[in-house]
């Protein structure tokens, strides 16, 4: 006597048609639809989820820059600060800092700030020097 996979095929075709569940028409009823619009569902899904991150990494940036603006300084310059002095702590955490928890934030601000001004000074000099040399080079002999 031949034996079939009816049990099996039933069980697979049912987890697959739970899977559709909500989708209109043939989307949640037809097998061959149903496996199209699920692979198309998952497609959609891995794609989103990279958006998503996007999105709030996006969101992160301009709460940074919103904070460091009524500060005073500019986003590149605060981020550059952290990179350099090694204090690694990612957007999300410094976002919510800035929101929640203002005078944690303004500690950090204020290690960057003091890294920021030697930047400032050692910056300002140098273009003094520039200046000189320009200057130098450009009067009559």
């Amino acid at each position: 006597m031949r034996t079939t996979g009816g049990a099996a095929r039933h069980k697979k075709n049912k987890r697959i048609l739970k899977q559709a569940k909500g989708n209109r028409g043939g989307r949640g009823n037809l097998l061959r639809t149903v496996k199209e619009t699920n692979l198309r569902s998952g497609v959609y899904s891995f794609r989103d989820r990279k958006v998503r991150a996007r999105e709030f990494r996006k969101l992160w940036i301009t709460r940074l820059n919103a904070a460091c603006r009524q500060r005073g300084r500019r986003y590149s310059e605060f981020i550059h600060a952290l990179n350099t002095l090694g204090i690694e702590l990612d957007r999300k955490s410094l976002s919510e800092m800035a929101i929640h928890d203002e005078a944690a934030f303004d500690v950090v601000f204020a290690k960057c700030e003091e890294f920021m001004k030697d930047q400032d000074s050692k910056r300002q000099s140098r273009e003094a020097e520039e200046k000189k040399a320009r200057e130098k080079a450009a009067a009559p002999a």
